[in-house]
């Protein structure tokens, strides 16, 4: 389980020089002029974490295996793409399969970089943004209504599903995202979003991509953008695209130094996994041995044959048990084996909720 996150925005805004930085690589050109990027370009990148770090230091196996983060960088948006102008409704199509979404907007002056309006104004720019989202939402959910109501007249139960369908609608005419729907853990909003992907419903993640010297103040821009967030609950990070691809090649070592110099604890693009693993309530358990050390992300609030699943589905089909320490014990008492000596490994069922950092072994038959 992967999560997935689509880069968005306007062209020439940082989102391809992100993109490079993310993945330390350069296979998304990063040019200066619009729709570069003509196809969208997917990585998948590991999330480092220090906890896997520190068991791999104790376990010593054969290989490590972190989590991961699928990155989608997708080509530039501009006015009227959910009506195919620019290079339109394919890349819309693209962002549907993401979890969350990384809005790069441009919070700096250069007059070597084009403005696809000809002047920076992040208001302008996310409202070009998320209105082409909120129409492309309402045009595939006016033929989604059409297909329910002629379904509903054999399939009453589908009235629910459509009834919700409407109620978004009236939403989206009206400006508003469907992240403002009320119910979204009802059955019949659950439905039609799984089949639906709905682009204005999923996590946003807004990041201002600003000149090295705003790093640690916000500049004019950056309080736009942190005003708009605000007003849509979603979060904020402040980046400089250019500073991070830099860093993208260095060293550990060689990074945070880099990072002291400009004036910062955290690089803008751990924060973007860290938010966006914390906005969709994600959490890693780990199994450990001598083979390997892994990560396993699953939802909050799993419960532990759910956990088990995510390594095969015979493991949750099969479930017995699960064998548990709390990674606290585990690095303090330095191995399983002295873990079960001391006691504080803990034979869970079927009921047990598992917990962000829990070293798991399950048992099962099938």
């Amino acid at each position: 389980m992967a999560l997935g996150i689509g880069i968005v925005g306007l062209p020439n805004v940082g989102k391809s020089t992100t993109f490079n930085a993310l993945t330390k690589t350069q296979n998304a050109e990063a040019a200066n002029y619009p729709f570069c990027t003509i196809e969208p370009n997917k990585a998948i990148v590991p999330l480092i974490d220090p906890r896997i770090e520190k068991l791999a230091e104790l376990v010593k196996p054969e290989r490590v295996l972190y989590a991961t983060v699928e990155f989608f960088d997708i080509a530039g948006l501009v006015k009227g793409a959910s009506k195919g102008e620019g290079l339109g409704n394919q890349f819309l199509a693209n962002i549907r399969e993401t979890a969350a979404l990384v809005h790069v907007v441009r919070c700096f002056d250069d007059e070597n970089v084009i403005h696809v309006a000809s002047k920076v104004d992040p208001r302008d720019d996310i409202e070009v943004i998320n209105v082409e989202l909120m129409l492309a939402d309402l045009q595939q959910l006016e033929s989604k209504i059409d297909r329910l109501t002629r379904q509903v007249r054999g399939e009453k139960k589908l009235q629910p599903v459509l009834d919700v369908a409407y109620e978004l609608k009236a939403l989206l005419e009206v400006g508003n995202p469907v992240s403002s729907y009320a119910d979204r853990t009802s059955e019949a909003y659950e439905m039609l979003n799984n089949e639906m992907r709905f682009l204005t419903g999923k996590t946003v993640i807004y990041a201002a991509n600003v000149d090295e010297e705003y790093l640690v103040e916000d500049n004019d821009y950056v309080r736009v953008v942190r005003e708009l967030a605000a007003e849509q609950n979603a979060e904020v990070v402040k980046l400089c695209a250019k500073l991070e691809e830099e860093m993208a090649g260095l060293t550990d070592e060689e990074r945070h130094e880099f990072l002291a110099d400009a004036g910062v604890q955290e690089t803008g693009l751990d924060q973007v996994v860290r938010k966006g693993f914390d906005a969709l309530d994600l959490i890693n358990y780990f199994t450990a041995g001598v083979k390997e050390v892994r990560a396993w992300t699953i939802d909050r609030g799993w419960k532990a044959p759910q956990a088990a699943g995510v390594i095969h589905t015979d493991f949750e089909r099969g479930f017995i048990r699960a064998e548990v320490i709390p990674y606290a014990d585990y690095v303090r008492l330095g191995s399983e084996t002295a873990a079960k000596a001391a006691g504080v490994m803990r034979v869970e069922g079927k009921e047990y909720v598992v917990q962000d950092g829990d070293i798991m072994h399950f048992r099962f038959n099938v």
